[in-house]
């Protein structure tokens, strides 16, 4: 049978015990209703109707007045229409010719007869239905009673069958999964011989057969896994002894698992037995070794002499992650353990010359650029001379506009250099104390015009006292100005850029907040990249993407840090600190 046959039944016959015991409690619910309908109802308007009457009798003096005769004859007809108890008709028709006796219209004595009459008939009446009450009470307590102890007996049945079906059926889901998960955790502990027998023919029969396959299969494998995975050990050394790039592999126990040739020949490693030794031997004498287990080398390229050449290296490491198979508490750890370390040194000297060409040739045509467009910044100035002679409007539109590339053209060109200097590592760096106001100040004198022009107002905010700085006085300005430029770029005409200047703990804090359209978060984190630019809106010109890289460069020379922070919609503060001189 079928686990989803067996939950059907199951439920099925849930369903059937409950709906019989809701429809056994239904039925006597509904008897007793119906006998206290009938107590209450019937039985009571008789006893109302003859009240009634007998009220009539007592109120009125004889003969009866026509309005009592005529409240009378209803309360009668009402009686007669009311007959539910054997007897009660015939006691009904003697009040009825009681009444005719009384109204009749004859003597005194006569209708004093038809009012004994009709008492005597109403107090008949009045007793046979009072009788009937308390007889059909009785009934309807004893129907209370048998209803009561019927369900008692039918609540206690289902109660007993249902406790018995919660405790029994989910045994026969819970079991077979317990020996499945039992199972399963004995093949975590590669228990291969594992198997698992069900009698049922249903699903979980189905799910046995799979895990015995699955259990022979796998020790099928385990027992032909070791030479597959010799073969694909020998393979992967070979094809690490062929790499061009330095590899070493150390395990968790500091022992050599692989090293190729042209790692031995990069450390000047002699013989053939460095399999297997720890590296506590090998680093013995070998600074280079050391430094790399010890992963001193960093992120940066280094230099190596190797065969009389020098040669440029970058080191990468990584952990060796296998699965964590050992059991905790019962549990199986699912985390990845470390079994040691790779280390891989790249041989970038082909690249690092091919760099240092770059920059050479940069620095050379920056160089080489940078005299005829000074030469075209002072020709266009004599042009806008007019002892020179006057030009017309359009003229001095397309003057202005060739002045407006050549000055970008010259900025490029000068950072540039900077950048090539940067590169290089020629950064020469004249280090003076100063006061932090006077680097602000000497920023705002050389964008005051740009500012003018634009009616920026440029706004500074300082603290009271500010420690000196030790710095080289052109780099830091060269950084301050490059901000001040970039805010004065992307900020409306008639706003404000705000130049603050603070002390941070034994830091001088510089920044300039402008109030454009800010730089989006996904961009943020590579302004500071070289070449890198923010996609602009056509509006305004984009520079040449190094101003941002070379302030990053000046400031880390100088042990700053540099950083921006910026919303959409809210501008962008651009800020840097400095070490302050204690």
């Amino acid at each position: 049978m079928k686990v989803k046959t067996k939950l059907r039944l199951g439920f099925g016959f849930l369903f059937i015990v409950v709906l019989f015991f809701g429809a056994t409690a239904l039925y006597y619910i509904r008897d007793i209703s119906e006998n206290s309908k009938v107590i209450l109802k019937n039985n009571y308007e008789s006893l109302s109707f003859a009240r009634e009457m007998r009220g009539i009798l007592d109120n009125n003096d004889l003969p009866l007045n026509n309005a009592a005769v005529n409240k009378f004859n209803i309360y009668l007809s009402r009686q007669e229409g009311n007959i539910t108890e054997p007897g009660e008709a015939h006691l009904t028709q003697k009040l009825s010719i009681g009444f005719k006796l009384l109204t009749n219209g004859g003597n005194l004595d006569s209708q004093k007869d038809g009012v004994r009459e009709v008492r005597k008939s109403l107090s008949e009446i009045e007793k046979l239905n009072m009788q009937a009450i308390i007889r059909k009470d009785n009934n309807a307590r004893a129907s209370v009673n048998r209803a009561t102890l019927f369900l008692g007996l039918v609540g206690t049945f289902t109660f007993l069958v249902l406790f018995s079906f919660s405790v029994n059926f989910p045994g026969y889901i819970a079991n077979p999964l317990r020996a499945l998960i039992d199972g399963i955790r004995e093949i975590g502990e590669k228990n291969y011989s594992k198997r698992l027998n069900f009698e049922q023919n249903d699903e979980f029969a189905e799910v046995a057969n799979a895990f015995n396959q699955m259990a022979s299969r796998l020790n099928e494998w385990e027992n032909s896994n070791l030479a597959t995975v010799i073969s694909e050990k020998r393979r992967i050394e070979t094809i690490i002894e062929q790499m061009q790039d330095a590899i070493i592999g150390i395990n968790e126990k500091q022992e050599v698992l692989f090293m190729n040739d042209a790692a031995r020949k990069t450390l000047n490693i002699t013989g053939d037995k460095v399999i297997g030794q720890n590296t506590n031997e090998l680093v013995k004498g070998n600074d280079l070794f050391r430094s790399i287990l010890k992963d001193d080398m960093g992120i940066k390229p280094f230099k190596i002499v190797l065969d009389g050449r020098e040669s440029y290296f970058q080191m990468q490491s990584s952990d060796i992650l296998v699965p964590n198979t050992q059991q905790n508490k019962g549990a199986l750890q699912l985390a990845s353990l470390s079994a040691g370390k790779v280390y891989i040194l790249k041989n970038i000297t082909e690249f690092k010359e091919r760099d240092e060409a770059k920059t050479n040739f940069i620095a050379t045509i920056s160089h080489e650029l940078k005299t005829p467009i000074s030469s075209i910044k002072m020709s266009l100035k004599l042009l806008n001379d007019e002892r020179v002679g006057t030009i017309n409007p359009e003229q001095e539109q397309l003057v202005n506009h060739i002045k407006d590339d050549n000055d970008r053209l010259l900025k490029i060109t000068s950072e540039l250099l900077e950048l090539s200097q940067v590169e290089t590592g020629n950064i020469q760096l004249n280090f003076v104390p100063v006061n932090p106001m006077q680097i602000v100040d000497y920023a705002i004198a050389s964008v005051k015009f740009q500012a003018e022009q634009k009616q920026v107002q440029l706004e500074v905010v300082k603290d009271d006292k500010l420690p000196d700085i030790q710095v080289d006085i052109e780099k830091t300005a060269w950084v301050l100005v490059n901000f001040l430029s970039n805010a004065l770029r992307y900020s409306a005409e008639k706003s404000r850029i705000i130049i603050q200047v603070t002390q941070r703990n034994n830091t001088v804090e510089f920044s300039v907040k402008d109030f454009g359209k800010g730089i989006d978060e996904s961009y943020q984190k590579r302004l500071f990249d070289r070449y890198f630019q923010v996609p602009t809106d056509g509006q305004n010109k984009s520079g040449s993407g190094l101003g941002l890289a070379i302030s990053k460069d000046f400031i880390e020379a100088q042990q700053g840090n540099i950083w921006v922070e910026s919303a959409m919609g809210e501008g962008s503060r651009f800020a840097f600190t400095l070490p302050a001189t204690i």
